[in-house]
């Protein structure tokens, strides 16, 4: 039998706590391990409780969302945890650093419960979360953030058919759209993605957009 997926939520609204708790706790293969109000308190209880996925509320007192997601995820941590970011649904600026921070995905807090069971199971497994038409939304308002390092793509160790892949998951499309515009199978898609992450040392997804924007191989 295979072990429920601990999960650790921190949000500081009381009613989104409680309400994410009892849909998360009502699934056989899932396991709230804890719940917080606050950033810091999470960064604790993870050291302690050992979750599999923290399901992170952004704006939060004492310690933020992001500065959270930073301490458990971001780069140079030694055992980094899979950190889903909840937000609201004008997609504030917040998320944008939250994934840059080391967050496998967002979602928005008015997502259907079913949506975001998917997305615990997704960030669990191993896979980054990110809904393509949101990400278009969120990355074309927020690229202007990013500074791009100065380099081409002379400079990646990607074949002309990975960069090609990897502009298309930075324009924000799925595997099947991938898969749809350059006609070849999602598995093949699946084949280029996993190559062009362990290219790049990448984690997932997320950081193949940030990737891709910082080295300036899309505008």
């Amino acid at each position: 039998m295979t072990a429920p997926i601990r999960v650790l939520v921190c949000d500081d609204q009381v009613l989104i706590r409680t309400g994410l708790v009892t849909i998360i706790g009502a699934q056989p293969d899932m396991e709230v391990v804890g719940e917080c109000g606050d950033g810091r308190t999470a960064v604790d209880l993870s050291g302690r409780l050992g979750p599999d996925v923290v399901v992170m509320d952004v704006r939060m007192p004492v310690l933020d969302g992001i500065g959270a997601t930073r301490l458990l995820a971001g780069a140079g941590v030694r055992a980094p945890v899979k950190v889903l970011v909840v937000t609201t649904f004008n997609l504030d600026e917040y998320v944008y650093e939250a994934l840059r921070a080391g967050a496998s995905g967002f979602l928005l807090k008015d997502a259907p419960p079913g949506q975001l069971l998917h997305g615990i199971r997704t960030v669990a497994s191993g896979a980054a979360l990110l809904d393509p038409g949101v990400t278009r939304q969120l990355v074309g308002r927020y690229a202007a953030r990013v500074r791009p390092t100065g380099g081409s793509p002379d400079d990646t160790p990607l074949t002309p058919r990975e960069l090609e892949v990897l502009r298309l998951i930075a324009d924000g499309l799925s595997n099947r759209e991938i898969a749809g515009a350059l006609v070849i199978s999602q598995e093949t898609v699946k084949t280029f993605v996993s190559r062009i992450l362990a290219k790049l040392a990448l984690r997932d997804r997320v950081q193949a957009v940030v990737y891709a924007y910082r080295h300036g191989l899309v505008a």
